[in-house]
């Protein structure tokens, strides 16, 4: 367990408890059932200035998914005032990239941590969930992430998905492939070591671009 307190309280951590140290105020506490916790906006400016990159950007996009478009611009607003906020600006500017990559729109965490490796990488920005429409404007398929310019789509496969939907899956990608599109996969594995995806991406680039 993780527990903040006041400078002036004297608690030291032992096993199974942190304790952290900072400045707040009575306005920055909300009680949830019972238990006493940061509000949402003060807790994501601190974790994505201080906490493990991936996890942090990944809490961010969760906590913007299902939001109203209003409600979740005036979420990025507090964050981003929180964020600046800070008496520390340790991990200001890495919060700052993180709070502008976040959609809200990705359908699980590890989408958001490929989403984080590949725009660290030097790729450009995709487009999250993805839209390609009928003439009729029917929906016929929705992408992972996107390049539409290039017709490049990034793929998700969660380790379930992927083996009850191989077959669908590779009928789907063939069908994007008639209609000019490229699909690379992912993995679990390849978010441990992302070389392959991301060399598979920077070739695709290459040809599309030349």
């Amino acid at each position: 367990m993780h527990l903040t307190v006041p400078y002036a309280r004297r608690v030291e951590s032992r096993a199974g408890l942190v304790i952290h140290r900072a400045e707040f105020t009575e306005s920055d506490v909300i009680e949830i059932d019972g238990l006493a916790v940061f509000s949402l906006d003060l807790a994501l400016a601190d974790f994505l200035c201080d906490g493990d990159k991936r996890t942090a950007f990944a809490a961010l996009d969760e906590a913007m998914r299902g939001l109203a478009a209003d409600h979740c611009q005036k979420l990025r607003e507090n964050v981003r005032d929180r964020i600046l906020d800070r008496r520390s600006k340790r991990g200001i500017h890495r919060a700052q990239m993180l709070l502008a990559l976040a959609t809200g729109k990705a359908e699980s965490p590890p989408e958001s941590v490929l989403r984080l490796i590949v725009v660290e990488a030097g790729l450009p920005v995709p487009e999250a969930q993805y839209e390609i429409t009928a003439i009729d404007g029917r929906r016929l398929y929705v992408l992972d992430m996107a390049w539409p310019e290039v017709r490049i789509a990034l793929e998700y496969d969660g380790f379930a998905a992927h083996e009850e939907r191989r077959e669908q899956d590779a009928e789907r990608d063939h069908r994007l492939a008639g209609r000019g599109w490229v699909t690379i996969r992912a993995t679990a594995a390849d978010l441990r070591d992302p070389s392959r995806v991301l060399a598979e991406l920077q070739a695709q680039f290459g040809r599309r671009a030349a």
